[in-house]
């Protein structure tokens, strides 16, 4: 048995132990599927990284949680955009418009970046007019990394949903998202922090990457729709799909209608934005204690590190089995485990507060969210009509994980004032102190929510019916 031969039965082993046994054509589906994620998240968890340090170096860490609020508002007329885009062009077509902007809007950045990176002196020594275009550029590239995370990613997750039956989801949905690791590990280490390793002074080469990776995503999905059988392609439909989409009105504003108008979408919602709340807090003590220690391209270096490791830990999670959870025991317990986790962080936040303890903390809980929390929310969208897929489920990742970030931002602003009236350590101690009051009741909150969503899951399942 030659190495290759033996190699890909240890991976088909890994594969039925972790996901469930494939058909062969499912396989080839959910591998090809996993590439497509591997790429899109390669390319997130780099710019996650350069979206902070770049910030950070052009305007400042503490305007971190104003740049955060910005992001809500400048993101809501762009879904309100993307929403009308959705009723006018087909899913395969949009799949090549969103990689094709943002493809060509990196590669422009990395050209504007070049002219106005530089050492924390030299940037502070332009005119005014200068800085405030720097400072300027600093904001508008916060939120454009903001919207490639919230409408690229949402996008793909609604075209899988769109196309993968409920069976088929429970064991290849964590194994797209295994597969898509792997590009979150490679991509923030190799091309985060080759700048720092070639002695740039600025990120422009890794921006260029960046750039050219998300113009690669076109081929991929081409590629995809044309090896993947039609049957493997096709939605789940509810015995009462037709009577559901009847109700469901066109226009911009139709998503987020969808998600007022209906309890489930309200859950998924509530589950995002409390988990969405709780770790920005933990999140801005991360990035504040990682900006007084580096700066500049050893600050993208760090962080890209931290991308990478977040991805090693989910990983690990799901190859170590914790996919079985969602698969043997259900989507609701997934659901319901994941505030309990939190809620474990949270102490451990509110009792240790060093950087090596917050870069521990951070990865731990982004891993654990992306390994056994994004599959079993993203699995809630298959009983839904296309419109909810599509639309509704666009305003929930976008302005909802915004609106969600806003409001930890919000809390975060705090830690100033608090400063200047007790001192650094008092200000610090109460801002520590109100972040319990203030996390531990939504955690509650999100367990009862979790339990809710796991059985209208289950039995719109077991019905045969979507949900709206």
């Amino acid at each position: 048995m030659s190495a290759a031969s033996g190699l890909l039965r240890f991976f088909q082993w890994i594969c039925r132990f972790n996901f469930g046994n494939f058909e062969k054509e499912e396989f080839k589906k959910f591998l090809r599927m996993g590439v497509i994620f591997a790429l899109i998240i390669g390319v997130y968890w780099t710019l996650r990284p350069l979206k902070d340090a770049v910030f950070i170096q052009l305007v400042g860490s503490l305007q971190l949680p104003f740049a955060k609020t910005a992001s809500v508002i400048a993101l809501l007329p762009l879904v309100m955009f993307y929403t009308k885009l959705l009723e006018k062009t087909s899913r395969e077509k949009m799949l090549i418009i969103l990689p094709t902007f943002y493809g060509i809007s990196i590669l422009g950045f990395s050209f504007l970046m070049m002219i106005v990176q530089g050492t924390p002196e030299e940037i502070a020594s332009r005119s005014t007019l200068a800085l405030v275009g720097t400072k300027g550029l600093g904001y508008f590239w916060y939120l454009f990394v903001e919207s490639f995370g919230s409408l690229v990613v949402a996008l793909f997750w609604a075209f899988a949903a769109d196309t993968t039956d409920p069976t088929h989801a429970k064991r290849g949905f964590p194994l797209v998202v295994a597969i898509g690791q792997v590009g979150g590990i490679i991509c923030p280490y190799s091309i985060g922090g080759l700048p720092d390793r070639l002695g740039h002074a600025t990120d422009t080469l890794s921006i260029v990457c960046l750039g050219l990776l998300t113009l690669m995503i076109i081929p991929l999905i081409r590629y995809f729709l044309r090896a993947t059988p039609e049957h493997l392609l096709a939605s789940f439909h509810g015995k009462n799909e037709k009577s559901v989409e009847k109700q469901q009105e066109p226009g911009f504003l139709e998503g987020l209608k969808l998600l007022v108008q209906n309890r489930y979408l309200l859950g998924i919602f509530a589950a995002n934005f409390i988990y969405e709340v709780v770790v920005t807090i933990f999140d801005f003590n991360f990035k504040l204690a990682a900006s007084a220690e580096y700066s500049g391209v050893s600050l993208s270096r760090y962080l890209s590190l931290y991308g990478s490791s977040v991805n090693i830990v989910s990983l690990l999670c799901l190859l170590l089995g914790i996919s079985n959870v969602t698969r043997f025991l259900g989507v609701g317990t997934a659901l319901a485990a994941m505030p309990i986790i939190v809620g474990c962080a949270t102490l451990g936040f509110l009792s240790l507060n060093s950087l090596s303890f917050l870069f521990i903390l951070m990865v731990g809980s982004k891993a654990i969210n992306y390994a056994l929390n994004g599959p079993a929310l993203k699995q809630l969208y298959i009983p839904t009509t296309p419109d909810v897929k599509f639309k509704a489920q666009a305003w929930i990742e976008t302005f909802g994980s915004r609106s969600s970030k806003q409001a930890g931002s919000m809390f975060n602003m705090s830690l100033a004032p608090l400063q200047s009236t007790f001192g650094a350590a008092a200000g610090k101690s109460h801002y520590l102190m109100l972040s319990g009051f203030l996390s531990f009741p939504l955690l509650a909150l999100w367990l009862v929510v979790a339990i809710y969503l796991g059985r209208s899951f289950k039995r719109a399942i077991k019905e045969n019916k979507v949900i709206c």
